[in-house]
């Protein structure tokens, strides 16, 4: 029986795959799971597992190939192990030669370095091991760039002091220009670096412009008081960290954001042609910052998980997506997103919806500040933790009176601690 692997969905805006590197060989046995190839998208990059144990016979694609969503990669002879045992016991060492062979990089490494036109057999890794970095891959880019040329170019051009010295770049017809209103031209100067898009980087700005074009965005902020949120925190991190767990703030504001969205359904929402649906499920997307761009990971059913749960959950998927070994199941289905600026965070910002969500939860950075405090009657001035939050949300589903009631049903939650810890 011939089982025939295709092009998996590697997230809901994803509609192809390029082949990044194949694992495997015509005539090679493979088990159940067994990686086949490494795919790049612009999402995220993934290895993609055998679904039965047997016997490659037919690779369909090419490295660096583009294969569409359902497209056929690779066919294999389910069961069939018995007949090609001999060469399959030769396979494993040619290919462990070959690999060895192989500069040390993940696979979004590889990716860039296809995109820079970078050969990784001329390139020194700097990280652990000899593996060879992203920073590795943009050093040996440089040299490449076309910016060193520009200054000896110009002074040349630059006497006849023609039009033609200095060509205009014409703006993109993406750019959106109508009316009277026009784009001035790029003209290059000395010192300018012009960097192309990746692919990933392409996907996002589309995304985000298609985002601002179809949804009516409107933005609310809360303030909000963390000290009994931290002084939870506190009690139990060291316990977290001995079971290897991180219970990082982010953890409570997801704990908080699953509860407050069970009892506002509308913010759990998606837009139809002439409807909206309540979705049961929520899954929470939270934004991770890669060397390859943002990505949005998905906690499944999020409301149905403990603390830390949570915090397992958002490590786990940290750590995957900057390791480029997100699977496609990882970034599928999500409900809600939640964008955290991180440590380097600033004091508030409102985010781009990402579709086809119809709300996200922008937070800021937590900074230590005086606040009232009632106590027996007297107004009192200490020093907590506050953090600003923005919720952008779509207002052809959700009114205002609903995005201030779940705003600060968040803000309520994690004010009170009011978690099991």
């Amino acid at each position: 029986m011939t089982t025939k692997v295709t092009m998996p969905q590697l997230g809901e805006s994803v509609v192809e795959g390029t082949v990044g590197r194949w694992l495997v060989k015509e005539g090679d046995a493979v088990t159940k799971d067994q990686p086949l190839l490494e795919v790049l998208t612009d999402k995220a990059d993934t290895e993609v597992p055998s679904p039965v144990a047997g016997v490659v016979t037919k690779l369909h694609a090419a490295v660096d190939d583009v294969v569409p969503v359902g497209g056929l990669l690779v066919e294999i002879s389910e069961g069939a192990t018995a007949a090609p045992k001999a060469p399959a016991a030769e396979a494993p060492k040619a290919s462990a030669a070959a690999k060895k062979d192989e500069p040390a990089a993940s696979p979004s490494v590889r990716k860039l370095a296809r995109e820079n036109d970078v050969d990784l057999q001329g390139v020194s890794g700097s990280g652990d091991g000899g593996r060879i970095t992203h920073e590795d891959v943009r050093a040996a880019a440089k040299p490449a760039a076309p910016a060193p040329a520009a200054p000896a170019a110009v002074p040349a051009a630059a006497a006849p002091a023609t039009p033609a010295a200095r060509p205009a770049v014409a703006p993109p017809a993406s750019s959106g220009a109508s009316g009277a209103f026009r784009l001035p031209p790029y003209v290059p100067a000395p010192g300018d670096e012009v960097v192309a898009f990746t692919r990933r980087r392409r996907i996002i700005a589309d995304h985000m412009v298609f985002s601002k074009h179809t949804s009516p965005e409107v933005v609310t902020f809360a303030e909000c008081d963390l000290n009994k949120t931290h002084l939870l925190r506190e009690a139990h991190k060291k316990q977290y960290e001995k079971e290897g767990h991180s219970l990082t703030f982010l953890a409570f504001v997801v704990a908080a954001t699953a509860r407050a969205l069970r009892e506002h359904p509308e913010l759990n929402a998606r837009v139809l042609d002439d409807a909206y649906v309540k979705l049961r499920a929520i899954n929470l997307g939270i934004a991770v910052d890669t060397p390859e761009g943002l990505v949005v990971p998905v906690i499944k059913n999020a409301d149905e998980l403990t603390l830390r749960g949570l915090a397992r959950s958002i490590t786990e998927l940290a750590n995957r997506a900057r390791d480029g070994k997100l699977t496609p199941d990882d970034l599928a289905n999500k409900t809600f997103t939640i964008s955290n600026p991180g440590r380097k965070g600033n004091l508030v910002g409102g985010a781009i919806i990402s579709q086809p969500n119809v709300g996200i939860l922008r937070l800021g950075t937590i900074k230590k500040r005086p606040v009232v405090i009632e106590r027996d009657g007297e107004d009192l001035i200490g020093i907590h933790p506050v953090m600003y939050m923005a919720l952008t949300y779509d207002h052809r589903v959700v009114d205002g009176v609903h995005a201030n009631s779940f705003l600060y049903r968040i803000s309520e939650i994690l004010e009170q601690g009011d978690f099991e810890v």
